[in-house]
């Protein structure tokens, strides 16, 4: 059986620090690839609401380091299943490597009590997400909604 406790995902992006940390913070951005969910940061609180505009859920923010290092608390409220799991850690590092190159790195963690949420946040769930911001902020449009 794999450990999903800690999950770790790593992609190169071609833009600036800013522009990725935008990208994660910003509800009109999240809403162009994150499922069509407009996710707005701010230094205390993140905020998910869907296409309907209506909040879907609100979580805690425990650090915020613009446009370095963001750490949240993760609830998955889009589905009575994983909203009932404990909360579990996202933590987003931007690094910029030169070249008009950021590396993103992507740690889910604290979902060792949680494993209807690792399972469904795991290998497809995440990389949709960072794949479809990737192709955002480089071409200038996210990802078609995955099946």
């Amino acid at each position: 059986m794999n450990d999903n406790s800690t999950q770790v995902y790593h992609v190169f992006i071609r833009a600036t620090a800013e522009d990725i940390w935008q990208a994660i913070v910003s509800p009109e951005r999240t809403a162009q690839y994150f499922y069509g969910t407009a996710i707005e940061v701010t230094p205390d609180a993140v905020t998910s609401r869907g296409s309907d505009g209506e909040v879907t859920s609100t979580d805690a923010v425990l650090e915020f380091d613009p446009p370095r290092r963001l750490v949240q608390e993760w609830r998955s409220a889009y589905d009575p299943d994983l909203a009932d799991e404990p909360v579990s850690r996202v933590t987003w590092e931007i690094e910029p490597r030169g070249g008009g190159l950021c590396l993103l790195t992507l740690t889910h963690d604290r979902l060792e009590a949680s494993p209807k949420t690792a399972a469904d946040v795991g290998g497809p769930g995440w990389m949709y997400v960072l794949s479809s911001m990737k192709t955002l902020l480089e071409t200038g449009s996210g990802l078609p909604s995955a099946g």
